[in-house]
């Protein structure tokens, strides 16, 4: 059971940028959570990448947009939503599925149109099996737009995946 919770129904093996919107359509999505810490920006830069702008951009098209961060700085998630206009939720602690369950609610989406977008198996993933939702794991973004090494704490959750028998990174 912990490894299914563990392991996206897409791991797409690159960054978000990398993901086509009409291969997230096929799949019956009309909503997207993104996560917002090492998928759309590096952590504690406020600077969005152009290609992460135009892919969102693009996206807008297609999906209803929703962003949810782990992160406490409510005036950082603010102001990185806002450069996109995009709504927010801040200080989500995932993997609890409490803000995704009030972005269900407030738009009355069904779990199967919705996807997380994420680079983290043991936050973003979880939380979206936990609650049923379609998980598409990215690698991390750094601040030129290309992919940035895991972290050490990437690392031992790959690690403690494998084990366990969750994603292969």
């Amino acid at each position: 059971m912990a490894s299914k919770l563990l392991t996206p129904k897409w791991n797409s093996g690159g960054l978000i940028t990398n993901i086509s919107h009409s291969a997230i359509i096929s799949k019956g999505i009309n909503s997207l959570l993104l996560d917002v810490d090492g998928t759309i920006l590096p952590r504690s830069d406020v600077v969005i990448h152009s290609s992460v702008k135009e892919w969102i951009r693009k996206a807008k098209s297609y999906f209803d947009i929703h962003l949810i961060s782990n992160n406490p700085s409510k005036k950082r998630i603010s102001n990185i939503a806002n450069q996109l206009n995009l709504s927010f939720a801040y200080k989500a602690s995932k993997p609890r599925v409490k803000e995704l369950v009030n972005y269900i609610n407030k738009t009355s989406k069904n779990k199967n149109e919705i996807a997380i977008i994420g680079d983290r198996i043991f936050t973003d993933i979880l939380a979206g099996n936990r609650l049923g939702i379609y998980t598409i794991l990215v690698n991390p973004i750094d601040t030129a737009g290309k992919e940035k090494p895991y972290t050490k704490v990437q690392l031992v959750e790959d690690t403690i995946a494998k084990v366990i028998g969750g994603i292969n990174i």
